[in-house]
């Protein structure tokens, strides 16, 4: 069996493989969300909430129907918006605050989008294990968010040139 550094370096090159020709924002959520929900082992709800009006609000995912609103700062989805950092919560009973949109989650980990210094969206992973994710979790997931950062900002450089036309 491969290690985690191996399994999240093959799943940065699929996911680079699946968004570099593709802008369409949605369209990239939905598919890393397959992607990752189809690749990570117990996981039971996987996907991104974007951040309107001060909002978080669910985007494309994978699993059981979802909260649709989360207000910034509430939960783990709202404090990773407003710390601006990764949420690695063990046991998120323990968690002041936790939303249970599946009351059967007790793991969870939140990566925050940031582009240009705003946070846009995160992706959020949910696990019935307890301690589920831990470091190379974070180090892997982060660079497969960073990568969509970079695919949003060269969608964003492209659609402007192309307005100028």
């Amino acid at each position: 069996m491969q290690n985690k550094t191996e399994f999240y370096q093959q799943l940065l090159a699929q996911t680079k493989s699946l968004i570099d020709d593709e802008p369409d924002s949605i369209a990239n959520m939905a598919n890393i969300s397959a992607l990752l929900f189809d690749a990570l082992p117990q996981v039971n709800w996987l996907g991104f909430y974007r951040v309107i009006d001060n909002e978080l609000v669910l985007g494309p995912f994978q699993g059981k129907v979802a909260c649709i609103r989360i207000p910034v700062g509430k939960g783990v989805c709202g404090t990773a918006v407003q710390t601006k950092t990764t949420q690695l919560i063990d046991d998120v009973h323990q968690f002041d605050g936790h939303i249970a949109c599946d009351a059967t989650t007790n793991a969870e980990i939140v990566i925050p989008v940031q582009v240009n210094g705003d946070i846009i969206a995160v992706l959020d992973i949910d696990s019935t294990s307890f301690n589920r994710f831990d470091q190379a979790d974070k180090t892997g997931l982060e660079a497969i968010v960073n990568a969509f950062v970079q695919n949003l900002s060269a969608s964003n450089e492209l659609m402007s040139t192309h307005k100028g036309r």
